[in-house]
C-alpha cells in the first residue's frame, strides 16, 4: 500500500507539473496582446522599445504582467507588411503599435476595427491615416513627430559645419516609398534656397549601404545627408564606422548616430514618441477610443554635435553654431 501512495504521488505530481504550463499559458494568452510593428531592427533601437514600455507604464500596464507585445522588426523588408498585418488581423490583437510610413499605411490597409497607434514622420492627414488632427475619426491615431519638417534645419546646420560644401550626397531608402518622396521634396528645395547641389543614392540593405559610401569620393560629394528611415535607424554604428573610414561629415535624423560617432543630427526627441506611443495604447487598452484621441505632435527637438568626429573631419565648430546645441559631445 505505501508504494502504491508513492506511485500515486508521483503521479500527482506529474500530472501537477504538466498543468503547469498550460496554466500559465491560459493566464497570459487572456491577457491583451499588442502587436509592435518597427521597420528597423532590434539591435539598433533597443532603447525606444523600452520607451515604449515606459509609456504602458504610466497607463498601468506591465509587460508580461497585464499585457503582452510582441515585437516585430522588419529591418527595412517592408515587403513582409502585408502578411505580417494580415497575421495580426487574423489574430485579432488588441491594438497595432506602427512606428513609421509604411507600418502605418500597412496596418490602415489591413483593419478597420482593430485600433491603431501610429508614430510617423509625415502629416497623417495628408497619408490618409486620420481625417483631422483633433479629430482622427475611424480606427487610428497616434503622434507626428515631424521628421519632413526638420529637413531643412538639419541641412542647413550641416552647411554651417562644412560652408565650402557645394554637392551633399542624400542617401534614401527606395522600399520606404512614401516617407522618401517626402524628404526629396523637401530637400531638393532646402538645398536650391542655399545653394547646394545633391546627388542621390538608394539603399535598402546593408551592403547598399556599403556601396553608397563607396562612391561618395568619386562623385565628388563633400557631405553626406542621411534622409529619414527606419532601416537607417537601426543600423547607427554602420553609418559611424563607414562615415569615419571615409572621411566624409554626415548628418542624421536623430541622437544616437551621433551617440555613436557621427557628425550630427537633428530631429525631434525619438524616445519621447515612443513613450506617447506606448501611453496611448495603455489609453486605448482601457477603452478609450482612437477617435477620441487627437494626433499628439513631437514638440521638442534636438541638435547634436560629436566635436572629437568633427576634429577628426579637420572640420572646426564656430561657437555661434556650439551655441545652437542641445548637446556636444566632447
Amino acid at each position: 500500500m505505501p508504494s502504491m501512495r508513492r506511485r500515486e504521488f508521483v503521479s500527482l505530481l506529474g500530472g501537477a507539473a504538466a498543468a503547469w504550463p498550460r496554466a500559465a499559458w491560459a493566464q497570459q494568452s487572456a491577457m491583451p496582446v499588442i502587436g509592435f510593428v518597427d521597420g528597423g531592427s532590434p539591435e539598433g533601437r533597443a532603447r525606444f522599445a523600452a520607451a515604449l514600455r515606459k509609456g504602458l507604464n504610466e497607463t498601468g500596464y506591465d509587460e508580461g504582467q497585464n499585457v503582452l507585445v510582441e515585437y516585430h522588426w522588419l529591418n527595412g523588408q517592408y515587403d513582409r507588411l502585408p502578411s505580417l498585418m494580415a497575421d495580426l488581423v487574423r489574430r485579432r490583437v488588441a491594438a497595432i503599435a506602427a512606428i513609421g510610413n509604411p507600418p502605418a499605411l500597412a496596418a490602415k490597409a489591413a483593419t478597420t476595427t482593430i485600433p491603431i497607434v501610429f508614430g510617423v514622420g509625415q502629416d497623417p492627414v495628408r497619408m490618409g491615416l486620420v481625417a483631422s488632427l483633433a479629430r482622427p475619426g475611424g480606427n487610428a491615431t497616434g503622434i507626428n513627430f515631424f521628421n519632413q519638417e526638420a529637413v531643412a534645419k538639419r541641412l542647413g546646420f550641416l552647411r554651417e559645419l562644412v560652408p565650402k560644401a557645394v554637392r551633399i550626397a542624400v542617401l534614401v531608402n527606395p522600399t520606404n516609398a512614401s516617407a522618401t518622396e517626402a524628404a526629396l521634396l523637401e530637400i531638393r528645395e532646402a538645398a536650391r534656397a542655399i545653394g547646394l547641389q545633391i546627388a542621390v543614392l538608394n539603399a535598402s540593405t546593408s551592403r547598399e549601404i556599403e556601396a553608397a559610401f563607396s562612391t561618395l569620393v568619386p562623385d565628388r560629394a563633400d557631405a553626406l545627408f542621411v534622409a529619414p528611415d527606419g532601416f537607417f535607424t537601426g543600423r547607427p554604428v554602420q553609418f559611424a564606422t563607414l562615415a569615419a573610414h571615409h572621411r566624409v561629415p554626415a548628418a542624421y535624423t536623430q541622437r544616437h548616430f551621433v551617440e555613436a560617432g557621427g557628425l550630427m543630427s537633428y530631429g525631434t526627441d525619438i524616445p519621447d514618441m515612443f513613450r506617447q506611443v506606448g501611453v496611448y495604447t495603455g489609453q486605448i487598452l482601457k477603452g478609450v477610443k482612437p477617435a477620441d484621441l487627437p494626433v499628439a505632435q513631437s514638440t521638442k527637438f534636438e541638435f547634436v554635435i560629436n566635436l572629437q568626429t568633427a576634429r577628426a573631419l579637420g572640420l572646426a565648430v564656430p561657437n555661434s553654431v556650439q551655441l545652437l546645441t542641445d548637446e556636444v559631445i566632447e
